[in-house]
């Protein structure tokens, strides 16, 4: 298993994909194993973004009924 320093990271400051440890690590996103990859993080990470706020959301009304009343099932 290789380090990360062997892994492609995406810099959030910057939009540039690096190899290591180069920026400091609140601004690197990763780690990937091709640039490629590492270059299409800001799209991985807004879909993984949405996914995860229809999840919440779907939560949130779990047990409401259509007008958002609780349906006493809670």
């Amino acid at each position: 298993m290789t380090n990360g320093s062997e892994k492609y990271w995406y810099n959030l400051r910057t939009g540039e994909v690096e190899k290591g440890f180069e920026s400091p690590s609140v601004d690197r996103a990763g780690p990937f194993d091709t640039p490629e990859e590492a270059a299409a993080a800001p799209e991985v990470i807004s879909q993984r973004s949405r996914a995860w706020a229809e999840e919440e959301a779907r939560e949130d009304s779990w047990g409401k009924g259509v007008s958002g009343e609780s349906t006493g099932d809670q």
